[in-house]
């Protein structure tokens, strides 16, 4: 064998060694038994600020991170208002109001001739000032009385039983011989003559008058006491009208009392 064959054996040779070697498997490295740390996970980075097209020198920058925007204190719930603060300030009247009562039930109520509802009964929102009141029942003399409103209530007391009376007429005494000029005033306490002459002058209760009459077509109003003297009045123009509307008024008052109606105070 010469020496170019011995070459090209050797050279075969050398070709399968290092075949063999290539094609044997490495040994592993053996696995460590340390933890592996624990993976950070990267914040995604923050949009770039898109660079001016026009200018090509203008650098890309990041834009800045923006700071969370910080929370207001919540706010306080305001106090809840005292009772005092509450309550509605207290404010005077400026009407009056009238309460007002009779001791005849279901008399009728005017107030300024505005006929307002039967006893009792409550007026309110009465302007303050001069009011006219009136109150009326059927068989009794009516009351009317001017009151004086002030803001704020009031009590009326209307008594309708007590008689009231107050009539005066001027009237000529015929004498026998002559006569003289007086005038007539009868109240609940009782009937006079007033007259210059103090002969004729006299003053009797009502209950004590013995006659009491008017005869209308003489024009003459006879008046006899118990003691027993006469009277007879007339009018002096004449009027028998006023003569009978006097004994009316008289003579109701009359049956009043002595039904047991007390008299009005003066």
């Amino acid at each position: 064998m010469n020496v170019r064959s011995l070459s090209i054996v050797a050279l075969l040779v050398l070709l399968a060694a290092a075949a063999v070697f290539l094609m044997t498997p490495a040994h592993p490295r053996p696995e460590s038994h340390e933890a592996a740390p624990p993976a950070i996970k990267e914040s995604a980075p923050p949009p770039a600020v898109a660079a001016d097209p026009s200018r090509a020198d203008t650098p890309v920058t990041a834009a800045p991170a923006r700071r969370p925007a910080r929370r207001e204190p919540a706010a306080k719930p305001a106090p809840a208002a005292t009772a005092e603060a509450a309550a509605p300030a207290e404010t005077s009247p400026t009407a009056g109001t009238l309460h007002i009562e009779s001791d005849v039930p279901g008399a009728q109520v005017f107030i300024d001739r505005q006929f307002i509802g039967v006893t009792p009964i409550t007026a309110s929102d009465v302007k303050p000032g001069s009011h006219r009141l009136n109150v009326s029942a059927q068989g009794y003399e009516g009351v009317a009385d001017t009151i004086e409103v002030a803001p704020g209530p009031r009590n009326i007391q209307i008594r309708l039983k007590d008689v009231r009376l107050d009539a005066k007429i001027d009237v000529v005494h015929k004498h026998r011989i002559g006569s003289c000029k007086g005038r007539l005033v009868a109240t609940p306490q009782g009937l006079r003559y007033e007259t210059s002459n103090k002969d004729d002058a006299f003053s009797v209760a009502l209950l004590d008058l013995g006659t009491f009459q008017v005869d209308y077509l003489e024009k003459n109003l006879r008046v006899v006491a118990r003691s027993g003297k006469r009277y007879d009045f007339t009018d002096p123009d004449g009027n028998a009208d006023r003569l009978f509307v006097f004994h009316r008024d008289v003579d109701k008052a009359r049956e009043r009392l002595r039904n047991g109606d007390p008299p009005a105070a003066r």
